[in-house]
């Protein structure tokens, strides 16, 4: 079944409001074997909202608006609907019962102007409203095609979804399928390298299909596999043969599935062997600390850490010599290395994690650009700390995201072995 979502209201054009209903709604109805092929944003004019309502009749089979439910002189979502299948409003007396039941509970005075409410186009069914005054719309054409109208709030939609549209959509059209995703998180590799990498698989995808998304949160890529099948189980089956064979093709920078966080997975390793960690930033500023003391129980772990922008800082908390500062600069393998280890000793963790770098946009030179990070991770079993350095693209606030998420990447390959 093809779906097309129309969001309508003019704040959305605008950029006030971001239209996590949309969002919403596709995941839902994938999930359920429908396709969403289309998506539409239309302001509140009466003429465009009738041209976009118009498209999606002929190329969809079921359409769903969003928005222009309340009981305002602009909310006339039903009203260009009614028009353009000529159909009359007509007053649905148990949908303005409920409307008034609404206020009389809140001991507050109706508006003649919420009845507005409580008008269906010809030949529709109202969608009982539990959160609110709109109820929705139902409506079923002459050619079988399936109209929604859903209110704009998005807890209203979502709860009018779950409990009235999808016992409906199922009544109507029985059990379309089932579809699974599994996201598989990567870091240190572009899209471009794991387009190539994955090349023969993408070129001959059906089902299940790979698709190669940005991943702000964790500054890495995300692979997504998406199977459908009749069950659950049966398209999750189908996509386990495909996500084993690009494991063994990325096995170095695959670390984690769907929402998993890599603070989370240290974190949860560290309790495990019972062991702690403190940290000294420099270009990162206390982000890397935010991320490992946002996790459940990171106080059993995580046993401090110290930002030390100067060299007197460094020195001083973080253990850096004063002769290697004077030989090779604040941002050097050698002070990512000393500021791993200091840190360590000074709080006598078992693990330590030192970052510099020059995040910009000053402070550059020929011999050490912008973008330029060393990352440094010791433990108390080792003879010497293991250094990486970097050379992170982006802006100021980019270079320091990515180098926490590479370091807690480099952490969490060291502490997998």
């Amino acid at each position: 079944m093809r779906v097309e979502i129309i969001s309508t209201g003019t704040e959305l054009l605008l950029g006030e409001i971001i239209n996590t209903s949309v969002v919403y709604l596709s995941e839902k109805l994938n999930q359920m074997g429908y396709s969403v092929l289309y998506q539409t944003t239309v302001g509140d004019n009466e003429e465009r909202m009738k041209e976009v309502y118009s498209n999606a009749l002929k190329r969809a089979d079921i359409v769903i608006t969003t928005g222009g439910l309340g009981p305002t002189e602009g909310d006339i979502t039903k009203h260009v609907m009614a028009e353009l299948l000529e159909k009359s409003l007509l007053l649905d007396t148990e949908s303005l019962n409920r409307i008034e039941a609404i206020f009389h509970r809140r001991n507050s005075k109706m508006s003649q102007n919420n009845t507005r409410q409580a008008l269906i186009p010809e030949d529709g069914e109202a969608i009982r409203n539990d959160h609110g005054t709109a109820p929705g719309v139902w409506i079923e054409t002459e050619d079988k095609k399936i109209i929604i109208q859903l209110p704009g709030p998005p807890f209203e939609l979502k709860k009018m979804f779950e409990d009235q549209v999808c016992p409906r959509l199922e009544k109507r059209f029985g059990i379309l399928g089932q579809i699974f995703s599994v996201s598989l998180q990567t870091i240190g590799i572009s899209e471009s390298a794991l387009a190539e990498e994955l090349h023969d698989l993408i070129s001959k995808q059906t089902n299940p299909t790979i698709a190669l998304l940005s991943n702000k949160k964790n500054q890495g890529i995300r692979i997504r596999l998406t199977a459908k099948g009749k069950s659950h189980d049966e398209a999750a089956d189908l996509i386990v043969p495909l996500e084993a064979e690009i494991r063994s093709r990325l096995k170095d920078v695959i670390w984690g599935i769907d929402d998993e966080s890599l603070a989370r997975k240290i974190g949860e390793k560290l309790m495990q062997c019972n062991e702690t960690l403190a940290i000294s930033e420099s270009c990162t500023a206390g982000l890397l600390g935010y991320q490992i003391s946002g996790q459940p129980g990171s106080s059993k772990y995580f046993l401090g850490g110290t930002i030390c922008y100067s060299n007197e800082v460094k020195l001083r908390d973080c253990g850096v010599c004063e002769e290697t500062l004077a030989q090779v600069g604040a941002v050097s393998s050698e002070v990512a290395g000393e500021m791993a280890v200091g840190i360590s000793k000074h709080f006598q963790s078992d693990w330590g994690i030192g970052i510099t770098g020059i995040a910009g946009p000053d402070g550059s030179t020929a011999e050490k650009p912008l973008g330029l990070v060393y990352i440094g991770i010791w433990h108390r079993d080792w003879n010497a700390p293991e250094i990486r350095k970097f050379i992170f693209n982006g802006e100021r606030d980019q270079v320091r995201q990515r180098a926490v998420q590479n370091g807690l990447f480099f952490m969490f390959q060291k502490m997998s072995g």
